[in-house]
């Protein structure tokens, strides 16, 4: 399984979870927790996580589309659901209330709906 989100929207809260409890049920999955500088482009190494994952779940948020390597990874994600038959699942996370640690906002309490 892979997990694509954007990091500074939630990796403090709702991805942390998932990857929490993915791992408490004996999933394995890949989640990459490293961050690229803005204009860097995705990993090869990253490219071939999502390639040979049966499932993607996209963890949807209110910044993901700004993010360039998000995009990128979605992009990958749809060509194997295509080609390969992947299994790609949505998660829409809308956060109802931000705290700022001074560099990110922080997602305090958030709501999922599954699309």
């Amino acid at each position: 399984m892979f997990l694509s989100f954007r990091g500074q929207d939630t990796c403090v809260s709702f991805t942390s979870h998932l990857y929490a409890s993915l791992k408490n049920k004996g999933i394995t999955f890949f989640k990459d927790d490293h961050s690229l500088q803005s204009g860097d482009h995705i990993s090869t190494s990253l490219l071939q996580a999502i390639k040979k994952s049966r499932i993607s779940v996209i963890v949807f948020s209110k910044n993901y589309a700004q993010s360039r390597w998000c995009l990128q990874e979605l992009v990958e994600i749809m060509a194997c659901h295509r080609t390969i038959r992947q299994i790609a699942l949505l998660e829409k996370v809308k956060l109802t209330r931000e705290i700022s640690d001074g560099k990110n906002k922080i997602p305090h309490k958030f709501l999922s709906r599954k699309i």
